[in-house]
């Protein structure tokens, strides 16, 4: 009798975890379905979109939609890197930071020195400072959506595994209750018994 407590316990406390898994589940679905609608970011009309772009894998599933979902944010952090990709000639945010600074301290040493290229080389920092500008920006924006994307991964997988623990629970219940013993079902005999 005492196995069939300790299941019973186990099943509770099985519940327990899959009832506060399933509502980690759902918070986390909420929240980054309420962030994202919030942002009212809208995905090009599919009749818009440059070859390039209908290559990024579900652009064209998701064209014209609001995005609400951490796989439609997954899908969108794409679209931006294809477009980030055409700022600098594929160079990263850091990359084009460092050419930018590295171009302005050029520009400002032709400046004291009078030199005849000084106003082309502060043009070219200001146009390299306006690309690391867009670079920060649509990094910063990725990086935003892809933890959207992270957190609704991480509640879908709360969902399964609550899914396991509500069935696993049931079915140690059941177990519990079919193979314990059945007391006075039939009595061993006594000693002494003819």
């Amino acid at each position: 009798m005492k196995r069939v407590w300790v299941e019973i316990i186990l099943a509770v406390c099985m519940v327990v975890a899959a009832g506060l898994l399933l509502w980690g589940s759902m918070f986390a679905s909420n929240m980054v379905h309420d962030q994202l609608a919030d942002q009212k970011i809208t995905f090009t009309p599919a009749d818009k979109l440059t070859a390039e772009e209908k290559a990024v894998p579900g652009l064209i599933d998701n064209a014209g939609q609001q995005m609400t979902t951490g796989s439609q944010a997954k899908v969108y952090t794409e679209y931006i890197k294809l477009h980030l990709s055409e700022t600098n000639e594929g160079k990263t945010y850091s990359e084009t930071s460092n050419e930018a600074r590295a171009k302005a301290a050029e520009a400002k040493k032709a400046k004291e020195t009078n030199a005849p290229n000084a106003a082309e080389l502060d043009t070219q920092a200001k146009a390299l400072d306006g690309k690391v500008q867009t670079l920060f920006r649509g990094e910063t924006l990725r990086g935003l959506l892809l933890y959207a994307w992270g957190w609704s991964l991480v509640g879908q997988i709360a969902f399964i595994v609550s899914i396991f623990l509500f069935l696993a629970a049931i079915a140690l219940l059941i177990a519990a209750f079919v193979t314990r013993p059945h007391h006075g079902d039939s009595a061993p005999p006594t000693a002494g018994a003819a």
